[in-house]
């Protein structure tokens, strides 16, 4: 014992469940029996068990999957459940966990319907990036559902609401039983030719063999290869159909399909209104900007203009004109002024003004001036100029003046 391993009956338990886990098979299966001690837990949950003549299994029903559940059970009722097998460790027990149930018959159907979608699926008719939009304002809408029936009504009362002017183009396909496929399918590829904007593909609900034709593999492919863009209308929100899977858009009902495909015409009509008003408004900003730049433009023009140019230069010729009188003028003004103060300078230094105030003249024989009296001798002639004549003189006598 001392060297074996020992587990706790938990960890026998996890590893188990971990090797039910890893069996794919056991992941998603299929398992026909009979209803047994079937009870409805106030959690939502249903717990009951599922027996044939050699053996039983213990299966639940977690309340998140019963919209796999479309009836009632009771006991003694045979059914076929799709889930998954695990072990629940508590007890030590493994159990069937369902996420679908349906009443034994429909099983052959359902695995059909499985195996198909899972071959359209590893094909990409489901993929998001094949998907076209539906527009917002269709005016022709095309639809495949049969002429008599709520299907058929429901869109019509809402389109003629939400907007009268939308014109419905009906192709009435058989929408249950034999060859309603081919029709489906016929009515598809005829409203194409009709150059509708939209095509509402559907009917009301129904049991899995009422829906039947819309998971037919030629009903996918038309839905998938049609030009126009296709909303799937099958039945009520808990039915799936393959053709809601290729659909570009599915709808829950007939009459969400119609909310969809046919737009509200007043919050049309209240758009354009906002968009009139905003496009006018910016009509009038952006014609005053023009005007406003036109203006610029002209002003710019008018500037580099040759005549506005010649204008320009005659006014500053003119300009330097009138600057250079004024310069020259003052100029002389300042001349005038300089040559007066000259001339009162040259007045003072004359020798005629200073004659006229009683001074004289003298020079000597030679026409010499005589500066002082050491330059003249006792006899020479000198000559005295006063302001009105010369006279001669002989020198008779000198004196110097003190300093």
């Amino acid at each position: 014992m001392e060297n074996e391993q020992v587990y706790s009956v938990s960890q026998v338990n996890l590893y188990i469940k971990n090797m039910f886990t890893r069996e794919h098979v056991l992941n998603n299966i299929y398992i026909k029996g009979e209803v047994s001690n079937c009870k409805y837990h106030s959690s939502g949950h249903i717990y009951f068990t599922l027996k044939d003549g050699k053996g039983q299994m213990a299966c639940v029903m977690f309340a998140g999957q019963r919209s796999g559940l479309s009836f009632r059970m009771s006991e003694g009722q045979s059914i076929i459940v799709l889930g998954s097998i695990s072990v629940y460790e508590r007890d030590g027990k493994y159990q069937l966990y369902a996420r679908q149930i349906f009443l034994d018959g429909l099983g052959a159907l359902y695995e059909r319907y499985e195996q198909l979608k899972r071959e359209l699926q590893k094909e990409g008719l489901f993929d998001s990036s094949h998907k076209k939009p539906i527009p917002f304002y269709n005016n022709r809408i095309g639809i495949v559902t049969a002429s008599t029936g709520a299907a058929i009504h429901d869109i019509q009362t809402i389109s003629a609401r939400r907007n009268p002017y939308a014109q419905l183009i009906l192709y009435p396909a058989k929408v249950q039983g034999e060859h309603a496929a081919e029709t489906i399918v016929e009515g598809i590829c005829r409203l194409q030719k009709e150059n509708v904007d939209v095509i509402i593909v559907g009917r009301g609900g129904g049991s899995i063999e009422d829906l039947w034709a819309f998971n037919e593999e030629i009903v996918a492919r038309a839905i998938y290869s049609c030009k126009v863009p296709v909303i799937s209308a099958v039945g009520h929100e808990t039915d799936t159909t393959i053709a809601d899977y290729v659909a570009d858009l599915r709808a829950p009902t007939p009459s969400a399909a119609a909310e969809l495909a046919v737009c509200e015409i007043r919050e049309v009509q209240s758009g354009l209104e906002i968009s009139r008003v905003q496009m006018a408004y910016l009509l009038k900003r952006k014609i005053t900007q023009n005007r406003e730049q036109i203006e610029r433009y002209k002003l710019k023009l008018e500037l580099l203009s040759p005549a506005y140019q010649l204008r320009q230069k005659k006014q500053y010729l003119v300009d330097c004109e009138e600057r250079m009188r004024e310069l020259m003028k003052l100029k002389l003004q300042r001349k005038k002024h300089q040559l007066a103060v000259y001339m009162e300078r040259m007045r003072g230094l004359s020798p005629l003004e200073k004659l006229q105030s009683g001074y004289g003249f003298v020079t000597d024989s030679k026409g010499g001036v005589v500066r002082s009296v050491k330059e003249i001798s006792i006899g020479d002639e000198i000559t005295i100029s006063l302001s009105d004549g010369d006279m001669k003189a002989i020198v008779e006598q000198k004196r110097a003046r003190r300093r």
